[in-house]
């Protein structure tokens, strides 16, 4: 017997997850990703915590970094691909003052996100990046975001006190900026949630700013928490993008250093996909989908070849 018509919901089911390109399951595949740049470092000396790594995402029904929608569907056809994850900024020796490092950028193709900017040392500005970087405390301002990856660092206040620091920048939301000196530290922007993996993660959360005394800023979605007078801060989740927290760093304190990005994709379970040796990386079956994450790469210049 002849078929002669089809269900809208079967040819809905089949264009998202396959393409009508002669033969079925052949490239080019239907690809969504989420790709998370290294957060950045926190800040020592009354230090500002460090804002999360950049997000970028186009998986249906989510949203990507900076308030912004998911981007354009992306299909990809056999070939090879350039994959980076971008390590989190470091911090300065315990017991010292300075700045934290900015978060490393990490590629997807033709997706590169910026890497989340540094904490700041006291009376400095938070640094620019995917989120941007928190104020050190003393009337400076929080780092600036990219567009369409993150928001800003937290400000600091100016007035006596406990000397409060701002709160990193997340990837949908602003690090606070403490109201006054008796305040907390700055906690860190919320990040985003995804669902890419089958279950939902919060990742690219900012770090938490310090303070002279408890009580300190806290992280958010793997953002390390700050940290008071001669105690460590937290640092940023592992594959997370999260920020360090901010610490009271010349007394024996140190602050948390960023979290690792994270490069997220998935393909049509049919389709092969071959990574060079240098990657790091684990694979599981969601639905129709191969759910790709690849935690680590040895250079910038690692690949994965579909077909």
């Amino acid at each position: 017997m002849a078929v002669t018509s089809m269900a809208n919901s079967s040819i809905r089911d089949f264009t998202k997850f396959n393409t009508m390109s002669g033969a079925f399951g052949a490239p080019p595949f239907a690809c969504e990703y989420v790709v998370i740049a290294g957060g950045g470092g926190g800040g020592q000396g009354v230090g500002g915590a460090g804002g999360a790594g950049g997000y970028r995402s186009n998986v249906f029904g989510e949203s990507s970094g900076g308030g912004a929608s998911a981007e354009s569907a992306l299909s990809l056809g056999a070939g090879t691909y350039t994959l980076t994850v971008g390590a989190g900024g470091a911090v300065t020796a315990a017991g010292t003052n300075g700045n934290g490092s900015s978060g490393v950028s990490s590629v997807f193709h033709t997706v590169s996100t910026v890497g989340g900017g540094y904490g700041a040392n006291q009376d400095n500005a938070g640094g620019a990046g995917g989120s941007g970087g928190g104020a050190g405390e003393g009337a400076a301002g929080g780092g600036a975001p990219t567009s369409g990856e993150g928001f800003a660092g937290g400000n600091s206040p100016n007035a006596d006190g406990e000397y409060p620091a701002g709160g990193g920048g997340g990837a949908s939301a602003v690090g606070v900026s403490p109201a006054s000196g008796t305040a907390n530290g700055g906690n860190g922007g919320a990040g985003v949630t995804s669902s890419i993996t089958g279950s939902a993660v919060g990742r690219a959360g900012g770090g938490g700013g310090s303070r002279s005394s408890t009580p300190i800023g806290t992280g958010t979605d793997g953002g390390g928490d700050g940290a008071p007078l001669s105690v460590v801060a937290g640092s940023g989740d592992v594959n997370s993008g999260g920020g360090g927290g901010g610490a009271r760093g010349n007394t024996g304190g140190m602050a948390g250093a960023g979290g690792s990005g994270v490069v997220i994709f998935t393909l049509p379970a049919q389709a092969v996909a071959t990574f060079s040796g240098g990657v790091t990386q684990t694979s599981a079956r969601v639905g129709l989908n191969t759910v790709y994450t690849v935690t680590a790469t040895s250079t910038d210049s690692e690949t994965v070849t579909i077909s």
